[in-house]
């Protein structure tokens, strides 16, 4: 027996220690329930639905848990509320990498909106040097508790507003301190990324990353204009890329040519289930387009997208793949792997991470088995 003939389920716990890549995480949707509260008192914020820490979370998630993008959306008005002033920004950022950390993420890229963080007086660059500081906090937390993490910053436009080639120049400014890449994001319908061409342009001029949030709430036209229009690096979420895949009544599958162009050109698809489920954008975990895309081998990579409203973890999206679909280890290195091969970062660094982080820690994993089974047999 060997360790690719070991195909049974990880356990909960080997899915907590597995190494983790997440690239698409938004800061003010990761909040600890408690810190809401707590930087509510301090910044005098009176709107939130609930001040007990516990019974917060609920709300948030049960707001959440609406099928409409827009419904989800207006959750984040309460973050937001008190993310407005430096010490809480550096607080935020340092609990996002000290719990993603505690999960086993070795690399995430969280995204955050830095014109959304300016009510008090903060300028764009006050709130990206607060983030970067916390997030370095949070490195040096982590890493003091046992774990090792590394944090990149995506910078993010609102869709709806006229500030993307402000952000985009902000993106490009940070790009060696911290920020890794830009990004768009907003309700989809109606405000399409070519809205935001001059962003783009610049950056692709710059030699800059970005990744724009497309295919979720809209359909293929989205994706599409994300790719041929703009020159996305990857795709946010990207579920209705399965509209352009056709199964035949023989169960033969034939893919449209968006669908081919998106698997031929190894187009990374930042795939968040839980919070597709609560959109709407999927109606299971066992629907979820991520099992055909999977076997069709698309670059998928599986994320948290918003973990105080999904009330979940990188862990807890990975327990239920493999609770839906019967997912192996060897499985779960294949996502964490393309998560890792499709990160903004020099193509050294990937490839060490791959190799002497992320390779060898699932081995270990997988290897596990023979010592159960010397402990079976009384050896």
């Amino acid at each position: 027996m060997t360790s690719e003939t070991v195909t049974t389920v990880p356990t909960a716990d080997q899915i907590r220690r597995a190494p983790k890549v997440l690239l698409h995480d938004h800061l003010d949707g990761g909040l600890r329930p408690a810190t809401v509260v707590e930087l509510a008192r301090e910044t005098g914020y009176d709107g939130l639905p609930e001040t007990d820490p516990e019974a917060l979370g609920v709300w948030f998630r049960e707001a959440a848990d609406s099928g409409s993008l827009e419904r989800y959306l207006e959750t984040f008005s309460h973050t937001c509320a008190v993310m407005q002033t430096r010490d809480a920004l550096v607080r935020v950022a340092a609990e996002c990498a000290e719990d993603l950390a505690a999960d086993g993420v070795v690399y995430a890229e969280v995204r955050y909106a830095p014109e959304q963080h300016l009510e008090r007086g903060l300028s764009l660059e006050e709130v990206v040097e607060a983030v970067n500081e916390g997030f370095r906090l949070g490195e040096r937390r982590a890493r003091e508790a046992g774990h090792r993490i590394r944090v990149g910053a995506l910078l993010t436009a609102m869709r709806h507003a006229a500030r993307s080639l402000e952000i985009a120049e902000l993106a490009n400014r940070y790009r060696d301190l911290g920020v890794v890449g830009f990004d768009i994001a907003g309700a989809e319908a109606g405000y399409p990324p070519t809205r935001h061409l001059d962003a783009f342009e610049y950056l692709k001029r710059e030699n800059n990353h970005f990744t724009i949030h497309a295919g979720e709430a809209f359909g293929l036209p989205s994706i599409w204009q994300a790719l041929q229009w703009c020159g996305a690096d990857r795709l946010g979420h990207g579920v209705r890329i399965i509209d352009d895949i056709h199964i035949g009544k023989d169960g033969a599958v034939e893919l449209g040519r968006l669908a081919a162009y998106v698997r031929d050109k190894r187009v990374p698809l930042e795939m968040c289930p839980t919070s597709n489920l609560q959109t709407g954008a999927a109606p299971s975990y066992a629907e979820h387009p991520i099992g055909l895309l999977r076997k069709l081998r698309f670059r998928v990579t599986v994320n948290t997208d918003n973990r105080l409203m999904s009330g979940t973890s990188m862990s807890r999206e990975f327990e239920h793949l493999v609770e839906t679909f019967g997912y192996t280890l060897d499985d779960l290195q294949w996502f964490t792997v393309n998560g890792m091969k499709s990160a903004f970062l020099p193509f050294d660094e990937r490839l060490a991470m791959i190799n002497d982080v992320i390779k060898p820690g699932y081995a270990e994993l997988k290897s596990e088995w023979l010592f159960q089974e010397a402990s079976g047999k009384g050896l």
